[in-house]
């Protein structure tokens, strides 16, 4: 199957949400795929939004088969130069399991490190972001904050792009400058 990785476009916007709500909505709930599509809303709309790393994966027909954010974030107001969050991934529901959001993934880690940022942020299962380069964050004292609720610790990871970048970084992640994130009970479920 032909595609290609591409940043966002203005043509892509609105079928781009189509997308992650409709992925999420599949996986867990209709309700879960509002709440992603609200989230990607937000961060579009706040000074941490990056449209370069708003990351879209289009098939031979121009339709959008994967989608990718990663977005500047803070920790404890600092930080937010260097570090990024990677929220949410989709990927056409059945499309998924074929290298789609691996290839999206390590596209978009290059095009950070091209921008001089020097860490990345996830939420969400190991087992998909560790092969990807990412370790828990509480190895190197960044840690979760009491509003999210966190199946295990190990969930919260971080992936360094600049070596030793996160020998100075630490601190409590939250999520309360996002209006979406800060209303509802976290889990892996939103972010990863």
């Amino acid at each position: 199957m032909e595609r290609k990785i591409t940043d966002m476009e203005k043509k892509y916007l609105l079928l781009a949400l189509d997308l992650v709500e409709d992925v999420f909505a599949k996986w867990d709930s209709p309700e879960e795929g509002k709440i992603v599509r609200r989230l990607v809303e937000e961060i579009r709309s706040k000074k941490y939004y990056i449209p370069e790393l708003e990351l879209i994966m289009v098939n031979g027909c121009d339709e959008i088969i994967g989608y990718a954010m990663f977005s500047r974030f803070h920790i404890e107001g600092k930080y937010e130069d260097e570090l990024l969050i990677l929220t949410p991934v989709a990927v056409k529901t059945e499309l998924q399991r074929q290298h789609i959001s691996k290839e999206l993934l390590e596209y978009g880690f290059e095009q950070a490190k091209n921008m001089g940022y020097k860490a990345i942020l996830v939420e969400g299962n190991p087992k998909n972001y560790n092969p990807r380069g990412f370790e828990a964050s509480y190895k190197y004292g960044i840690k979760a904050g009491p509003n999210i609720k966190l199946p295990k610790p190990e969930c919260l990871m971080v992936k360094e792009l600049a070596e030793g970048a996160l020998d100075n970084m630490s601190g409590i992640v939250d999520y309360s400058f996002y209006d979406t994130l800060g209303k509802e009970e976290i889990d892996e479920r939103i972010i990863g």
